[in-house]
């Protein structure tokens, strides 16, 4: 609230600062006011057509509104604008994921990576489309590579454990499931004492 306060006296000051309506939407956005952040985004691109960091932050808004195909040509123009823009490409492949669109999401995410060979998220991501579409061992890979980047993230031993499960692997299963356990997941220390006994 207070950042918002800010951001409307830069604009009483400045009408034409780009930067503030992008970050007082930020700001919205973090409120979970969307469609304020939204009309601050869009006002920010009315400024500046060339703002692919507004376009991402409205991409991101109408996600979180379900607005999906909204979201993607959002995303669509940041990229326009921004070809090496990583977080576009890992978050339209997000909204396609939602539209059920595995193959799209996963060309997506794996333009991200291209990007960004960094990009825990983004391998995260991949996997999960890629265990929808049954890929279970590309699942694997994909997961191993998040942990490798990030050993912290709990979310990706969870899927990787559930993708060894359904190749058969339970050990390994329960290896990774006790390490999400130990990051604080609570469905993996659950099935811990389920499963892995």
């Amino acid at each position: 609230q207070g950042a918002i306060a800010d951001y409307n006296k830069a604009i009483e000051i400045n009408p034409q600062y780009a930067d503030a309506y992008n970050n007082r939407g930020l700001a919205k956005y973090n409120l979970k006011d969307y469609q304020g952040a939204i009309a601050d985004y869009s006002k920010a691109i009315e400024i500046n057509p060339q703002y692919a960091d507004a376009y991402c932050n409205r991409g991101l808004a109408k996600y979180d509104l379900k607005d999906y195909q909204g979201a993607i040509a959002d995303y669509n123009k940041a990229i326009e604008i921004n070809p090496q823009y990583a977080d576009a490409y890992n978050n339209r492949g997000l909204a396609k994921y939602n539209l059920k669109d595995y193959q799209g999401a996963i060309a997506d995410y794996s333009k991200a990576i291209e990007i960004n060979p960094q990009y825990a998220d983004a391998y995260c991501n991949r996997g999960l489309a890629k265990y929808d579409l049954k890929d279970y061992q590309g699942a694997i890979a994909d997961y191993n590579k998040a942990i490798e980047i990030n050993p912290q993230d709990a979310v990706a031993y969870v899927n990787r454990g559930i993708a060894k499960e359904l190749v058969g692997d339970l050990k390994g299963a329960c290896a990774d499931w006790k390490e999400a356990s130990s990051l604080g997941d609570q469905d993996a220390a659950g099935w811990v004492r389920d499963q892995c006994q």
